[in-house]
């Protein structure tokens, strides 16, 4: 048992203010030991006035060993020193680490004397310093370092034979690793200041690595060294260089992963030794790490150390090994929270800003892909949810439809019964049902392709109410766009949400579609249903074989005129331009993509409106996983019900008796209808012909046919939009009639309120959900997107956008035909130029 004057000598290693930055952090200049006697009875506030007093004393010159560090903020912290001191008398002389820190004092003053001190126990008289920064203050817990201070001190935290408990390490900075051979040099000759993180207290917290947040032991059966992504090995160098080949193991002043420009690969790695090298090793640089595994202390050492990096700055990449998907996934999970669909470009320069490499467009689409799946489930998982989601949805609102079909799993040429293989899924919700009911007699059908792990395609259906808002009332899930995938889509759509004869289907012009609609048994053929074009598709195909805009231009024209001498108008401007175009156009039917031709079932409406449906109600779906994508449509469908109910309601209890869209129309009608002469040709079936004139009267600029009865006018637009155009709304005033009985029943403001009468129901929880037992249903691996190369775009061309056989192929510079562009004459004639 020791005395009370049991005393021994400490060399304290002082960090003052003289530092200089160089490129691998702060250097402090101020390396000189203090000698200071202790003893039991020196308390803390000795200790530190004792470093204070003998601030500059001379200090022998030290190697660096093994080392352990323990820190001492008070006096019972100088009483474990002892304790420790009397359990390794071979320490002769241990060292302390003491920091100054500024305090600033109630009163608004700064004290600069107050002094931080860790100790660290060497194994040999020739301590080295300990490289750990001490936070201000005490830790709730005793943080020691050495496997032994670990057992004695807290009854022992040894996991298993060989694995000791190293986190404290970590944790303060001090990597756990010795230092053989001595090939690592005089550590005193260029120390370096642990990297910290300030709060706005002013209080230092010590930056731990990437590795801490698993927590967790080192074991010796690693294939890598524990926790070697976390260690503070800029203390262990002459320049830091290592720390600046680990990258990852630094954090910046606001606490954020950093990376260096140096990479290192690894050329061996096993539960015994650990060797790295620099990624130019060899082509001018000769960086080198060799750790080894001491089985009997549970610790690794370093065998061999060559640095620091010697290779050029022109060598060093764009980017970064350490970079990968993971540390991306983590960077970006916010923004992936925030919104799904933000695009892979927005993600990949945040990250380029953020830590200063730019890595690949397929490493970011993964981490994208893996924080998606850690916020909205497992990729793979969320298909063996379908199943029971379709019955928990079923249970939650009955009338729910939801048609699941599977492909069986072949194994060695049996079929696996256990599991099998998702194929598509049809699904739609009462309200949908009852709300296409009081909307447009048209329906707008697209494909829309899936952006996640799994490729696919979601097929929606769009309706439009009264008021001009889109509505989608069926979904469905497929392998991609063909004959077989829409023809499961269009007759489920047809048996359970558009029963209605007569019927308008505007879509592109995909040959999946068409062979889907012109099926005998489907029920789409005239007169049970029409189809017409989506003129925004048939201007993309139009681009493909004749270029610019104006011709574009004018093809939109002549498809959205309302008369037929308006088209011819616009067409023969287009036969002047090139007589070809109108021979491509002539390929269709007029009325087919012409709105003079429609007999008014498009009312007006021209495209399928996928873009606006996708970006207004189901914005991100396309970036989730399946079961979360299927969960979104129910919950975006009941907002918007809520939302758009809660408006006709509002509208309703006003008084007013037409949406606010056909008001608008109708306003913008009467104020042009104030020059017109009308004039009475039929008094019974209410024939007119008005004459619009100058605002003098003096001049005409057209006569026009108006039948109330029929509901027509030469203009077009009465019979095209359904409600009276400006020349039927002089024909009205003039015969002391209301308009309001010429406007379709699909305008009114209770027809709107019909639409979103029926609200959804909250949905079960899933724990309620009944049991399904059926087998697993799993991805079909053949829908995986490709693991190499970068992921395809994310516009894919379709049958649609298949160029015109017939076309001939031009040049992709000249734009003439006959060659391409690699043997353009514009290119040649120029090079030949230019050798000349």
């Amino acid at each position: 048992m020791a005395s009370e004057e049991e005393s021994f000598a400490v060399l304290v290693h002082h960090r003052g203010s003289i530092k200089r930055k160089t490129r691998s952090g702060v250097k402090f200049t101020d390396k000189n030991p203090l000698y200071i006697v202790v003893n039991r009875t020196t308390s803390y506030d000795d200790l530190v006035r004792s470093v204070l007093m003998k601030l500059g004393l001379e200090g022998a010159k030290r190697d660096t060993v093994k080392y352990d560090c323990l820190t001492i903020g008070s006096d019972e912290d100088l009483q474990v020193m002892f304790l420790c001191r009397r359990q390794f008398p071979e320490v002769r002389t241990p060292e302390l680490l003491a920091k100054l820190v500024d305090v600033v004092s109630s009163s608004g003053g700064s004290n600069r004397n107050t002094t931080n001190v860790a100790t660290a126990a060497g194994s040999s008289s020739m301590a080295a310093v300990a490289s750990s920064s001490v936070p201000v203050y005490e830790p709730a817990a005793q943080l020691v370092a050495s496997p032994t201070f670990a057992v004695d001190l807290n009854d022992g935290v040894r996991d298993e034979v060989g694995s000791f408990d190293v986190l404290p390490n970590a944790l303060h900075g001090v990597p756990p690793v010795g230092v053989g051979d001595g090939e690592l040099g005089d550590p005193n000759e260029d120390d370096v200041e642990p990297e910290t993180i300030e709060d706005d207290s002013g209080d230092e917290v010590v930056a731990a690595g990437p590795a801490l947040a698993g927590g967790g032991s080192s074991s010796g059966t690693q294939q890598y060294p524990p926790y070697f992504s976390s260690l503070d090995l800029d203390a262990m160098t002459h320049e830091g260089a290592l720390g600046h080949a680990v990258g990852f193991g630094a954090r910046d002043a606001e606490g954020n992963a950093g990376l260096t420009e140096f990479q290192y690969k690894v050329v061996e790695s096993d539960h015994r030794r650990y060797v790295g090298k620099c990624s130019e090793f060899g082509n001018g640089c000769t960086w080198l790490i060799r750790l080894s595994l001491r089985k009997r202390k549970g610790i690794w050492e370093v065998k061999r150390y060559n640095g620091p990096h010697t290779c050029l700055a022109t060598s060093i990449s764009s980017d970064h090994r350490s970079l990968d998907h993971s540390v991306i996934s983590a960077f970006i999970m916010p923004m992936v929270r925030a919104d799904a669909s933000v695009s892979i470009k927005v993600l990949l320069n945040a990250t380029a800003a953020h830590f200063g490499f730019r890595p690949t467009y397929r490493r970011v689409w993964m981490a994208k892909q893996k924080a998606v799946g850690l916020i909205y489930g497992d990729w793979d998982e969320s298909y063996s949810e379908i199943p029971r989601w379709v019955l928990g949805v079923q249970l939650t609102m009955p009338g729910t439809v939801a048609v699941l079909r599977t492909s069986p799993v072949r194994v060695g040429g049996q079929v696996d019964e256990s599991q099998a293989y998702f194929h598509r899924l049809f699904w739609t919700f009462p309200p949908c049902i009852e709300a296409f009911r009081h909307c447009k007699p048209l329906v707008s059908i697209d494909g829309t392709h899936l952006y996640g792990k799994y490729g696919g395609t979601l097929l929606i259906a769009i309706a439009q109410d009264g008021n001009s808002n889109i509505l989608p009332v069926a979904f469905a899930l497929v392998e991609g766009e063909n004959a077989e995938s829409w023809t499961f889509f269009l007759s489920h759509l047809r048996q359970h949400v558009t029963p209605q004869p007569g019927l308008l289907v505007i879509s592109d012009r995909h040959n999946g579609i068409k062979s889907a609609l012109e099926a005998p048994d489907g029920g789409w053929l005239p007169p049970s249903a029409y189809r017409a074009f989506c003129i925004r598709h048939v201007a993309a195909n139009f681009a493909l074989t004749f270029k610019g805009k104006d011709a574009r231009r004018l093809l939109v024209n002549a498809a959205y005129a309302k008369t037929e001498v308006e088209f011819d108008y616009w067409f023969d401007i287009l036969r002047s331009e090139n007589p070809a175009m109108c021979e491509w156009a002539n390929r269709n039917d007029y009325s087919l993509w012409t709105q003079h031709h429609d007999e008014g079932r498009r009312f007006g409406h021209m495209t399928t409106n996928i873009s606006e449906c996708v970006n207004s109600i189901l914005k991100g779906v396309r970036n989730l996983p399946v079961a979360s994508l299927v969960k979104a449509t129910y919950g975006r469908l009941a907002e918007l019900f809520v939302r758009k109910g809660r408006e006709a309601e509002a509208q309703v209890g006003t008084g007013q008796q037409f949406s606010q869209h056909l008001v608008k129309c109708i306003e913008a009608n009467l104020k042009t209808a104030r020059c017109f002469t009308v004039t009475l040709y039929d008094r019974d079936n209410s024939e007119f012909t008005v004459a619009e004139t100058t605002p003098t009267g003096t001049f005409s600029l057209g006569t026009y046919r108006v039948s109330l009865a029929s509901q027509t006018c030469d203009c077009g637009y009465f019979q095209a939009l359904h409600f009276p155009c400006q020349h039927a709304l002089a024909c009205c005033a003039y015969a002391r009639v209301s308009w309001s009985s010429y406007v379709h029943s699909v305008y009114q403001i209770t027809s709107v309120f019909n639409v979103y009468w029926m609200g959804f129901t909250p949905p079960i929880l899933e724990g309620f959900w009944p049991p399904y037992d059926g087998p697993t249903v799993i991805p079909d691996p053949n829908r995986r997107r490709a693991r190499e190369g970068r992921p395809r775009s994310t516009r894919i061309r379709t049958n649609m956008d298949e160029a015109d056989p017939n076309r001939p192929k031009r040049c992709g510079l000249c734009r003439q035909p006959g060659h391409t562009r690699r043997c353009c004459p514009q290119v040649v004639g120029s090079s030949q130029t230019g050798r000349n």
